[in-house]
This record gives structure tokens, sequence and C-alpha cells, in this order.
């Protein structure tokens, strides 16, 4: 697929069967709500997640009962599960050992060289990659000490530190993630890393929030570094559920022209308007979200742009006053009333999407 933003190149990491960096598509991640414990409940989160565009997603496992249940999540899952380990080690080899697709882990409160080590020749053995993950709620006191916050600069530092721990062991199946609250220190530090590493790099905006806040967020952080060429992996990393983060790190993606998929052209509608159309783009936004071949649905409610958007379109509607013309690929294909042809639309967006698929 083109993309309008060079790409910086990166090295290629394998997770599962999906490649991050090395000129690899950039692919959506998210993580699971769930008690890790109950394998049940994680799988079928997992599966969802995936129904929905996920291409990995990532597991807590903060103790013994989640490390138990981690092999029974591996294998009822349809996308390569990732291990998230703080603190305890060993964790960390249990995950490596049950199947975990990569390990995310922060050296820093890993422990000493031993047990950093061990974590490694887990890695090592089970041929996966670690992700070393900096956040700004954990930079080293030092570099507190030496920035006085956990700035752009303290981040970026810290992850080259962690990514040093681990080329010291002769470790270099690597991705990094470098997080901030907040958009600008988020940048900068990935920008700032960027330029000095070739490990790809997993995006998101830590704790962006929920609903509408934390998705405009994550939105305009992740879209600032996507379309400098940095980012070959993503999280939205939302109060929300995780077919809500991947839908929102999809949806970035195809605006950026990063990612193939349909796309709704919609009338922002005003008083040239003769119908509600806001009930009618929900209808039609509902049944694209099933959507997976790269149609261009067009929505419109007036006959200044209506006709042309809709015309323009691989399929569209433009509706007038109880009515509306149905376009497909430029050819109109007639006139019904208005609930009719919302049907009639999306039966041939379904059947488009069938014929492009096969």
């Amino acid at each position: 697929m083109f993309s309008p933003w060079p790409r910086k190149q990166t090295r290629p990491v394998r997770v599962g069967d999906v490649q991050i960096g090395g000129g690899a598509a950039v692919s959506v991640q998210t993580m699971t709500k769930t008690n890790t414990a109950d394998a049940e409940a994680t799988v079928d989160q997992v599966r969802r997640a995936a129904a929905a565009g996920a291409d990995i997603v990532r597991v807590a496992v903060p103790n013994d009962a989640a490390a138990a249940a981690f092999g029974r999540i591996v294998e009822g899952s349809p996308a390569p599960i990732v291990a998230d380990i703080h603190f305890d080690y060993r964790l960390a080899v249990s995950a490596a050992e049950s199947g975990a697709a990569k390990l995310r882990i922060n050296p820093g409160n890993i422990g000493d060289d031993r047990k950093v080590g061990a974590v490694v020749d887990a890695a090592r053995a089970a041929g996966i990659p670690i992700r070393v993950g900096v956040n700004s709620g954990s930079v080293e006191k030092d570099l507190l000490a030496k920035y006085g916050h956990p700035c752009a600069e303290a981040l970026c530092e810290s992850a080259l530190r962690s990514v040093a721990r681990l080329e010291k062991l002769q470790f270099e199946d690597i991705v990094v993630s470098i997080k901030a609250s907040d958009v600008a220190r988020t940048v900068g530090a990935n920008r700032l890393f960027a330029e000095k590493s070739q490990y790809p790099l997993h995006l998101g905006i830590t704790e962006a929030g929920f609903g509408e806040s934390g998705i405009i967020k994550s939105s305009c952080g992740l879209a600032i570094l996507l379309a400098e060429g940095i980012g070959d992996t993503l999280r939205v990393s939302l109060t929300d559920s995780p077919v809500d983060e991947v839908r929102t790190g999809r949806q970035i993606l195809m605006s950026l022209g990063l990612l193939s998929g349909p796309q709704l052209v919609s009338c922002p509608t005003c008083g040239r308007c003769k119908q509600d159309m806001t009930p009618i783009t929900r209808t039609v936004a509902e049944a694209l979200s099933t959507v997976h071949s790269p149609l261009i649905v067009a929505v419109m409610g007036c006959e200044v742009n209506g006709p042309g958007e809709a015309r323009e379109a691989d399929i569209g509607l433009a509706a007038g006053g109880k009515s509306a013309v149905l376009f497909r690929r430029g050819e109109q294909l007639g006139t019904w009333p208005v609930a009719e042809a919302v049907e009639r639309l999306i039966d041939e967006m379904r059947r488009m999407d069938t014929d492009t698929l096969e």
C-alpha cells in the first residue's frame, strides 16, 4: 500500500506471525482488561479484540495465578500474546516458557543484572523479542535528579539505558516504547530516540483517558509521530474496552493512509438538510464496522455536495426530501424512499465487500 509518509527504517522484529519494523505495516495492539487468572474471560476478550482487527494482544502477568493461566490463554488466542511483566523476573521466565510471543519489561524494576539476564536467557531460548517499556511515571531517580522532572530527554535516556543493559547481554531482538500521559513529552521523547537508534518503536500516549478526550489525545500524539515516519506498532490506551482501543488505532492508521480499510464520508449537516442524517449515518457506520475491504462509502444529505461526493465513492447515498439517490462507482442505481435506500446501500456495500475479498 502506498504511504504518503516516508517511514524511518528500523530493525525487523517478529512477534509470532507479525513483523514489527523493517518496513512492515504499522500493527495495532491492545491490552486485556480482565483478571488474567481467569483464562476463559481473558481469551474471550482477546478473541473480540482480534475480531476487531488487533494484530497483537498484551496480557498482564502480575502474579503466580496469572502465570498459571497464561499458557491456556496463548492456546486459545488467534493473535500473538505479549506477557507484560513487572518486578518479578520469574514471571517473565514462566511466560516465555508458556508460549509468549514477546515479553514486555522495564529492566529498571526487574532488578539486578542476574535477574535481567535470566529474562534475556528465557527470551533467547524461546526465540522471542523483548519490549523495553519506559513510562513517565517510572523514570529512574538519578535521571529525575539530573533533569528535574520526567522530561522528553529523561525518558529517552532511560530507554537508551535499558536498551544498553540488554545489548550488554548480547540481546538485540528489542522493541522500545516511550510513553507519557501528554502529547508533547511523548512526541519529543520518541523523536529523540528515533534519531539515536534503529530499534522499532511501539507508540502510545499512556493513561490517555476515556471516551472522546482519550481518543483525541491519542490521535494527536500518534498522528504527529506517524506523519514523521516514526513508529512501527501502536496501542491507543483508553479506559475503555480493548475493542474501542483497536478500532481507534485502526482508524488513525486509515486516516493517515497507513492502513487499508473501509472509510465513511458523511455529511456534517446544516440547515440545507431535509433529513436527519445522524441516525442514518450511525446505521451505515455500524454496518461498515463488519466490512474489511477498502471501500469508500458516502452518506450525504443535501443537493450542494451530496451528489458529487456520493458519485465519487464506491457506494454512496445522497438524500433529498423523502427520497435518496444511490450511486455505485459513479453509476446512478436509482432513487428510493430514504429508509429503503439505506437498506439497499448496506446490502450493496456488503456485496461489494464480499466480491473484493474473493
